[in-house]
């Protein structure tokens, strides 16, 4: 059985190098809201803009998981109301899992994979840098590439502007 001074001078070995105080700061739990303006889409050779007779926006929240100052997991949810001849849904669910690669100046890339429930999947890559960073709330901004399969319908690339803000 070690002795007291031996298991002592062990964890004082243990908490100079980091490890200990690693554990205490990761994994970390964060979460978000935003909102997201689609601004066009590509799709059977044309360009479609989100503010001509169909209007879209949507609501995209989610919980991080961070694992380490450079690698996460991301769990995203996003309503999305269309307006139309003004009458207003919610057209489509998006479940958008993703992994997080987190790089210096607080920029971030975000895989995500995408499943819509009009019956649309595919993947989303996601460019995102934080422009106010404070004590209990950031915020920020993104930039996502939706490309899209499924559903009877043509593939598509779109991209539109996210803001939000992350606690």
């Amino acid at each position: 059985m070690p002795k007291p001074f031996t298991i002592t001078i062990l964890l004082i070995v243990i908490f100079k190098t980091g490890f200990a105080q690693q554990s205490a700061t990761y994994p970390k739990v964060t979460g978000y809201f935003s909102i997201l303006q689609p601004l066009v889409t590509y799709t059977n050779g044309n360009f479609t803009s989100n503010f001509g007779n169909v209007y879209v926006v949507g609501f995209p929240f989610g919980l991080n998981l961070l694992k380490s100052d450079s690698f996460g997991i991301s769990f995203e949810i996003a309503p999305a109301i269309r307006t139309e001849k003004n009458i207003s849904k919610v057209s489509t669910v998006l479940f958008h899992p993703g992994a997080m690669f987190r790089f210096k100046h607080d920029f971030t890339f975000i895989g995500r994979m995408a499943f819509e429930t009009s019956g649309r999947f595919g993947v989303t890559p996601v460019f995102n840098q934080v422009i106010k960073k404070g004590k209990d709330a950031s915020f920020f901004v993104s930039i996502p590439f939706p490309v899209r399969f499924g559903n009877d319908q043509p593939a598509s690339v779109s991209t539109g502007l996210q803001l939000g803000v992350s606690f």
